[in-house]
């Protein structure tokens, strides 16, 4: 069991995520239907012709229901290898798009920062979360974790969509 001062709760210590498996973790338990349904479309292979497998690391466990971003961050945040986690919430469940809110876990400590590049570091760091569709899961956690792109690249993607759900091109 993992605990923290800033989660107030006890969670269970996520084990044995290859730095290759996206991170989904269910925080909402109000439609086991919705739920299995998003299950299935995280499990299938990806790309533009399929070509690839699914590689996903499923957290379905009571103990994280109602957790925040805040406290899920904290919990995730000694996996060195983890730049990304998805989270299943209510807006996951209850949207026809089964949106998951995708959430960057690198953050520069600013304490020893030049202001001036601190600023625009901080814009590029504008937004910490975005929706994503279940489709494109596997492409942001592979070009995140291969450095390929940067967190705030899927972050404008997401917010130039109308629905503000990043969808696999």
């Amino acid at each position: 069991m993992t605990t923290s001062e800033d989660l107030g709760r006890v969670v269970p210590e996520i084990v044995g995520r290859d730095m290759f498996d996206a991170l989904v973790i269910r925080t909402d338990f109000s439609d086991d239907e919705s739920w299995n349904v998003l299950v299935g479309e995280l499990r299938r292979p990806w790309g533009p012709a399929g070509e690839f497998p699914a590689r996903v690391q499923v957290v379905d466990v009571p103990a994280w229901s109602g957790a925040t971003v805040d406290e899920v961050l904290a919990a995730v945040g000694e996996d060195e290898y983890l730049s990304v986690v998805f989270l299943a919430d209510r807006h996951t469940m209850h949207s026809p798009a089964r949106a998951l809110l995708a959430l960057t876990t690198i953050w520069e400590d600013e304490g020893d920062l030049d202001p001036v590049y601190y600023q625009e570091l901080n814009e590029s760091f504008e937004r910490r979360e975005f929706r994503s569709a279940p489709a494109a899961v596997h492409a942001v956690h592979a070009n995140l974790t291969l450095g390929n792109m940067d967190f705030a690249e899927f972050a404008a993607a997401a917010s130039a969509e109308p629905d503000q759900v990043l969808r696999p091109v």
